[in-house]
């Protein structure tokens, strides 16, 4: 008994931390597309320089998921729990690093035009990540589904940004450069969607044991 209630501590204590690396990942989904769209440079560096709590959050994670397993050799759900943490610790990570990459241009363009879909995919997709740490702490599948679900959406709006960005390049070739680190942009959000779907597929499979793809 003494064993089963040190291993629930050190499961509990494994998904508060990743509560805590999800809610860093969403602020810099918020920061980053903040500091693009009113050409906050300060507000930039922040995200780039904020990013290393992150990634020492998700090494510290894999770290604690691997020894877990070595020592307490858990099976059924017990296992599933922790698999999801280290893949969803992998997720958020990379959700951290395009949070940077859209600081970077942010300080990189300075004070060249936002397209007005950017703001709003940023919106859809920090919303989406919001939703599923909550889906992720009540192991709610139902909502990690239509979570995913709202995806296209962020896929729809990527699309629109791509057209009017080679439309405007198009237009007025000398801005091509601003224009194209724009798309990227759009292509990074994008990616962030993708991400947090994958969250949600970690979710489905912590409730059933099965992988499922969500991002079709």
């Amino acid at each position: 008994m003494v064993v089963r209630k040190i291993f629930t501590e050190q499961l509990n204590d494994l998904h508060q931390h990743l509560m805590e690396m999800g809610m860093l990942a969403n602020e810099a989904i918020f920061k980053a597309v903040k500091s693009l769209v009113h050409r906050d440079t300060e507000l930039a560096k922040q995200v780039v320089a904020e990013d290393k709590a992150i990634n020492n959050m998700e090494l510290s994670l894999e770290q604690r998921s691997f020894e877990l397993i070595a020592l307490q050799q858990p099976v059924g759900m017990d296992l599933r729990k922790i698999v999801t943490v280290l893949k969803t610790s992998s997720d958020l990570e990379r959700i951290g690093d395009h949070a940077v990459s859209i600081a970077k241009t942010a300080i990189l363009i300075g004070e060249s035009k936002v397209l007005k879909p950017i703001p709003e995919m940023g919106e859809i997709v920090k919303s989406m990540l919001q939703d599923v740490l909550k889906a992720y702490l009540s192991e709610d599948d139902e909502a990690a589904r239509e979570i995913a679900a709202r995806d296209n959406e962020v896929d729809k709006l990527h699309k629109i940004v791509y057209q009017k960005c080679i439309n405007f390049m198009q237009e007025e070739p000398e801005h091509i450069e601003d224009v194209s680190q724009l798309l990227l942009v759009s292509q990074y959000i994008e990616r962030i969607g993708d991400y947090v779907t994958n969250v949600c597929e970690w979710i489905v499979y912590l409730k059933s044991g099965e992988i499922e793809d969500l991002n079709r």
